[in-house]
């Protein structure tokens, strides 16, 4: 039963992220979290869902409107070993626990600001970020990335918005594609140290790629959904809460 309700929690949640172009890692954790899930099982879990739905994410919006390299490469080209570093590094469970509620209550932050406001849906975008800095905020994002678990949507869509580098619907397609190379180094990263996969995932997988596939074709069409954002970020807050605890 409780795999069978996991399932639809990692649906849901995949319709959700995917409705913005993300993988959905951090909804992930949250159901598992409020699940009891062991710590160990949790990252790897979450980040083989997270290719799948950001794979779909990726299509779906960069097929709508476009890939901009310059807002992926810099970002990517950092993240993705400090990612793979990320995930071969073992943290204590009680640092785990801590590390990813934390990931949660700012995902939920995060759903709720776009909830309630419009910034930067429709103002034109600025110049992209110089490379220094790309380069550097991209290490910091894919470092974070690999110890938890998620593939770093939740950090990077919010910061090309907030500064101005892209809009809204211009920063999906590469946040698809950042969370889509991200989730595999990090994945990459635990595999190497020989993690435990639950017999549950394949189904578990089938549930998400479904999900995408639905969210990801309703949102490169026209992006959120103000009750359902407002709803994940209650979802989240609650994890995030419960893993702090």
């Amino acid at each position: 039963m409780q795999d069978a309700l996991l399932a639809a929690l990692f649906f849901a949640a995949a319709v959700l992220y995917s409705s913005v172009g993300h993988g959905g890692a951090s909804g992930y954790l949250a159901a598992m979290g409020l699940a009891g899930v062991p710590a160990a099982i949790m990252r790897p879990t979450a980040l083989v869902m997270n290719v799948a739905v950001s794979s779909i994410s990726l299509y779906k919006f960069a097929r709508a409107g476009g890939f901009a390299w310059r807002l992926f490469l810099p970002f990517a080209v950092t993240a993705m070993p400090m990612a793979f570093v990320g995930g071969r590094t073992q943290l204590p469970v009680a640092w785990f626990g801590v590390l990813v509620g934390i990931v949660l209550l700012f995902s939920a932050a995060r759903l709720f600001l776009d909830a309630v406001s419009k910034r930067g849906s429709s103002r034109p975008a600025r110049r992209p970020p110089p490379w220094w800095l790309a380069f550097t905020l991209g290490a910091a994002i894919g470092l974070l990335s690999g110890l938890t678990g998620v593939g770093g949507g939740i950090f990077l869509s919010p910061l090309l918005v907030l500064t101005g580098w892209a809009t809204v619907r211009e920063s999906a397609a590469p946040t698809a594609a950042f969370i889509l190379v991200n989730s595999v180094a990090g994945l990459l990263g635990l595999l190497s140290r020989q993690p435990t996969l639950p017999e549950a995932l394949p189904y578990w997988v089938v549930a998400v790629v479904v999900g995408g596939f639905i969210g990801a074709t309703y949102g490169s069409r026209r992006l959120g959904h103000k009750a359902l954002r407002l709803a994940l970020a209650a979802v989240l807050l609650i994890a995030g809460a419960k893993m702090l605890a």
